[in-house]
């Protein structure tokens, strides 16, 4: 929800070699990844016009959508809220002020976590 902390994030990854995509808002947020399927979202609770719950709630509703990495980087650190974002799928936390090392090893982690091969389930 805020410029200067969406432009770190972004410098952050940038600089890690990730190839970063912003929105500004909960709305374009949506439409962006769906032009750009990413693997890995970024959230703040607090979003205008479409708060980051309700963009992860529909990223998780949305078939096109469910398999993308969703992580929530917010002030809001109570356990109701870390356990709202559990219930509604969000793949890791983490708290503002954050530390831009562990946010880039959260998302490395993630895209990774989506990169990985899938088990083979002896279905054939």
């Amino acid at each position: 929800d805020d410029d200067a902390i969406r432009h770190l994030i972004a410098l952050n990854l940038e600089l890690e070699g990730f190839e970063v995509h912003t929105a500004v808002d909960g709305p374009e947020c949506l439409r962006r990844v769906g032009e750009v399927d990413p693997a890995v979202v970024t959230l703040d609770v607090m979003m205008p016009r479409m708060d980051g719950w309700e963009v992860a709630a529909r990223l998780r509703s949305n078939p096109a959508t469910q398999h993308v990495k969703i992580l929530m980087l917010t002030a809001r650190a109570q356990d109701a809220d870390r356990r709202r974002g559990s219930d509604l799928g969000v793949d890791q936390y983490l708290t503002k002020p954050f530390e831009p090392d562990d946010l880039v090893s959260a998302v490395r982690a993630l895209a990774a976590a989506v990169r990985a091969p899938r088990e083979d389930t002896g279905d054939g």
